[in-house]
Parts: C-alpha cells; sequence; structure tokens
C-alpha cells in the first residue's frame, strides 16, 4: 500500500480497471461474433479485420488527442463523455438489422459502414478513459509505476475473461455435453460492455482528479510536447506499435484461428479464456517482477516468449500442443503494454499525460490500422493462395465478388464468408444425418441429433433469405458441396496458420531492439527513473 497516496486513490484505481475492462469485453465478445458477422452479411476476413480494425484507429486517434488536452480540461469531464460514446456506440449496434433490411442489394455495404462507425464509437469512448486513467495511476502511484499500471491494465484480460465465457455460452456452448445451451444474437453479447460501463461510471461520480506529475509540477505545454521528440522516446514509440499489432491485432483473430486447429470454435474460444485468465493472474505481479529483472529486461523475456508462442501456435498439431504454444504466447504477451506505458512514464515524467497516451495511441493506431487488417489479409492472401493452387474450381466458386487490399498495394481476393458459413452449416446437417442412420443409436442420442439438425437448418433457411445466395448456392454451392468440404477447411486453416507464423516475425524483432535499449542503458550509467520536482498535489475539479 502506498501511504502518500490521496484516500480517494484505491478508488480511482478501480474506476480505471473496470474502464479498461469494459473496453476488454467490446473488444472480446467482438472476437467472438466475427465469424456470425460474416455468416450474416457476407464479409471476408479483409473486411472483419477493417471493421476490428475501426475500433481501434478510434482508441488510437482519441487517446493522443485526449492526452494533449486532458490536463487542461479535467479528467472528471473526459470520462463524462466516455459515458456518452459508449452509450451512442449501444445504440448504434441495436440497428444494424434495420439498417440491413432496409438497403436491401447494398445492404453489405451498409452494415459494414453502420459497424465501423459503431465500433469507432466504442474505441473514443475506450481512447478517452485511457486518456485519463493511464497518467492518473501513474501519479497516484509515482514510486510503483510498473506494478499499479499493470494492475490496471488486469481490467483488460478480465474483460476478456468475461466476454469469452459470454461468447461461448451464448454462441452455443456447454459444459460438456450435458449443458446444451442456445445461441444468443450478437446485439444481446455486444451489450455487456454496458455494465462495466456502468460500474465505473458509479465509481468516478463525485470524485476529484490529481493532475499528472508534470502538470503539478507547473511544467509547460510545450515542454511536455516536446519530449516525444526524443530519439530515445520516439523509439519506444517505434516498438510499441509493434506491441500494439502483435497484442491486440493477433487477439482480434486468435480464437478464430485456435478454432480451425482444433476443429471447434467454441474450443478456440475457452483456449482464449485460458490465456487471457493467465494474463489477469499474472499482472497483479508485475511489480515483483519487474524488480527481478528491470523493466527493459521483463520486456526483452516478453518478446522472446512471444515470438516463439507465436511460431509454435502456427506449428500446432492437437490440442495439448494448441494449449502449450498458447500459454506461451500468453505468457509473453502479458507485461508488454503496461510496461511500455510504465517506461514511458518513468523515463519521460515531463511528458505528463502527453508522452504516456502517446505511447498507449500508437499502440491502438498500430493494431486497428496494420494488425486487424493484416493478419486478416494474411488469413484470406494464403487461403486463396492454396486454394487456388490445389482446386481452382472450388476457389472459383467461394471467392468474394470484390478484391480487398491491404496499405494500398497490396491485394487479394478472399472467401466469401457467407459461402463458406453454408458450406459448413450444410457439412454440419449432412453429418449429423449420417449419424442418425447408424442402426445402434441411443434414443437420447438421436434426439439432440434430431434438435441439432432443425437449429442448423433453421440457421441455413435464414441466410438462404438472401436472393442473390440462394442463387448462388442451389447452382453453385449445394451440387458440389462434398467435394469443397475438404479443400475449403484445409484452404482457411493453412491461411490462420500462415499468418501466426509471419506475426511472430514481430516480437523477435522487438526483443532485438529491448536488448538493443538494455546496452544503451548500460553504457551511459544504467536504466534511472526520473523524477519531477512537483509541489503539493492538488486535484482537478470534476
Amino acid at each position: 500500500m502506498n501511504n502518500s497516496a490521496p484516500p480517494n486513490a484505491y478508488r480511482l484505481l478501480w474506476a480505471g480497471f473496470f474502464a479498461i475492462f469494459a473496453a476488454g469485453v467490446g473488444f472480446a465478445v467482438r472476437t467472438g461474433v466475427l465469424r456470425l458477422w460474416a455468416a450474416e452479411y457476407g464479409f471476408t476476413m479483409t473486411e472483419l479485420g477493417e471493421i476490428t480494425g475501426g475500433g481501434l484507429v478510434g482508441f488510437g486517434v482519441i487517446i493522443l488527442l485526449g492526452s494533449l488536452i486532458a490536463d487542461r480540461i479535467g479528467y472528471g469531464k473526459l470520462m463524462i463523455l466516455a459515458l456518452i460514446m459508449h452509450l451512442i456506440s449501444a445504440i448504434l449496434q441495436l440497428c444494424t438489422d434495420p439498417i440491413y433490411r432496409a438497403f436491401g442489394d447494398h445492404g453489405k455495404d451498409a452494415v459494414y459502414w453502420s459497424l465501423y462507425i459503431a465500433m469507432f464509437l466504442f474505441a473514443i469512448g475506450n481512447g478517452v478513459c485511457e486518456a485519463v486513467v493511464n497518467p492518473v495511476v501513474a501519479t497516484l502511484f509515482p514510486d510503483k509505476k510498473t506494478h499499479y499500471l499493470n494492475i490496471l491494465h488486469a481490467g483488460w484480460p478480465g474483460g476478456l475473461i468475461t466476454a469469452g465465457v459470454i461468447s461461448y455460452f451464448m454462441n452455443g456452448g456447454g459444459i460438456g455435453e450435458w449443458v446444451p445451451l442456445g445461441k444468443v444474437h450478437w446485439l444481446v453479447q455486444m451489450s455487456m460492455f454496458l455494465i462495466p460501463v456502468a460500474l465505473y461510471g458509479l465509481l468516478i461520480l463525485g470524485q476529484s482528479f490529481p493532475k499528472s506529475e508534470a502538470g503539478q509540477a507547473g511544467v509547460g505545454f510545450g515542454t511536455m510536447l516536446l519530449q516525444v521528440a526524443s530519439p530515445l522516446f520516439l523509439m519506444l514509440l517505434l516498438i510499441q506499435a509493434m506491441v500494439g499489432y502483435v497484442e491486440l491485432g493477433t487477439d482480434s483473430w486468435i480464437s478464430k484461428i485456435t478454432g480451425s486447429i482444433l476443429n471447434n470454435a467454441n474450443y478456440g474460444m475457452l483456449l482464449f479464456i485460458y490465456t487471457s485468465g493467465l494474463m489477469f493472474i499474472l499482472r497483479f505481479f508485475g511489480g515483483p517482477i519487474e524488480h527481478k529483472l528491470s523493466p527493459l529486461g521483463l520486456l526483452c523475456a516478453s518478446g522472446v516468449l512471444g515470438a516463439i508462442g507465436l511460431t509454435l501456435l502456427g506449428h500446432a498439431e492437437g490440442a495439448f500442443l494448441c494449449v502449450l504454444a498458447a500459454t506461451v504466447y500468453a505468457l509473453g504477451k502479458t507485461f508488454l503494454w503496461p510496461t511500455m506505458l510504465a517506461v514511458a512514464s518513468e523515463r519521460f515524467p515531463k511528458g505528463g499525460a502527453i508522452t504516456i497516451g502517446a505511447v498507449g495511441g500508437v499502440g491502438m493506431l498500430s493494431a486497428g490500422l496494420l494488425g486487424g487488417p493484416g493478419i486478416g489479409f494474411k488469413q484470406d492472401f494464403y487461403a486463396s493462395e492454396e486454394l487456388k493452387k490445389t482446386h481452382v474450381q472450388t476457389y472459383d466458386r467461394y471467392k468474394s465478388d470484390e478484391e480487398n487490399s491491404f496499405l494500398v498495394v497490396f491485394k487479394v481476393r478472399g472467401l466469401d464468408g457467407s459461402k463458406t458459413n453454408l458450406l459448413e452449416l450444410a457439412s454440419k446437417v449432412d453429418g449429423d444425418k449420417k449419424d442418425l442412420a447408424e442402426p445402434k443409436i441411443t434414443k437420447e442420442k438421436q434426439k439432440d441429433l434430431e434438435g441439432n439438425v432443425a437449429a442448423t437448418e433453421k440457421e441455413m433457411d435464414a441466410a438462404l433469405k438472401n436472393a442473390s445466395l440462394a442463387k448462388w448456392w442451389t447452382g453453385q454451392g449445394e451440387p458440389h458441396k462434398t467435394e469443397d468440404k475438404k479443400p475449403v477447411e484445409e484452404a482457411g486453416l493453412f491461411g490462420g496458420r500462415m499468418a501466426l507464423q509471419f506475426t511472430a516475425a514481430v516480437p523477435a524483432i522487438m526483443a532485438v531492439l529491448y536488448l538493443l535499449l538494455i546496452l544503451y542503458f548500460k553504457a551511459t550509467g544504467g536504466y534511472k527513473k526520473e523524477v519531477v520536482l512537483t509541489t503539493a498535489a492538488p486535484a482537478s475539479e470534476f
């Protein structure tokens, strides 16, 4: 406990925890419904990556902008703005299905933009929160920044765990086969983030927020801004861009890819819950671990583990190796984000909210502009290339009507999510009907299979209400479903594996850069925490 902390320090810490918790819930539920969006609206992996990227881009932009004005406007007012943005985002999401129906043949494009905007507004709320809570916690606990920033950001995996459980049970999962559960519409799932939003709203009500260390010391805005121009700080921003790519970019897709590896989407979500649980627990011990290794030593070790984990995951076969690889990856990514924030605050305290906000903002922008879309593009690219190489006629049947691009110059025509979903549903119905025809089937098993067939056929009927999709299925999909099933599944799995293997290069580069920083500080007298001389700690008005 920090005896010098203000009386409401821990209340503000937990308010920040639940604000980041809300962001984690929204982010992870979104990863669980990506395949539902693909099925309902026909999105490719690249398009889904762009939508998820929109949620992270807004996050990053607002962290940057909010950090510039936080000390002047006041942290309390910004948190109220975050509450409003979260609410508007939820309202817009509720309008998704009416928008899709209203725009007819252009429904897919309309939904693309409505979801993109909703995710962007959600991200604005998240970004405003992050622009506030990081400098607040760094100021409240100046002697233990790494420890308390890791506790603060334990809210992120806490939200991921909660959302993972929501996605698992609301998407038809259960505990074994004896607690089968039905599916809950994705709109209900996506609205769950409003619960932690209400919690942080109650916790900040009527509270006074401290100014940043630089603000308390009377450091001018120009001096704060100049900290960003330091070569050392620019290198930290470069590394943080990689952190955003490898952590949040990968997390946008990890449950989907591991679900393909394990041949069960719900198993992929369970694995995501498990790795998030590891992160949640370990972040409460970030301070003691950092004390043993130093902040840069902890970051370098994290980069090495992240690279090993993603490489292993890209080659994993079977449940045991998949869990092992995911464990190593989780250990690698756990401390990256909050410890980078701590390093920026410790080395550049004169930057106040600006420097710590710049680190968070760049990480989010990288995840949104590069990580989510880039990993989605890699899946599309390698899946389509594999299918073209092995079964060109199958590729011609399942390719998207439109070409997608990444960074303008890289282009691919991926597989249409609506078409692959119909193939998956039809294959499931055929498999269940085959099992029903077994002569020694029990009555209980027969009842379960008949229920599965009825539910899956209902999903197919809903999908086939789209006239153009129904025409394609009748003319091309259904006649070739038996021969197309295995090639399409194998191509999707290949795309996911290759995306992870190439992404593993990013934490490997990070580890090298952290090592260079360690050598730099060793040559210049060692890593030291800079201190800004402050006066008494005044509180800003709510």
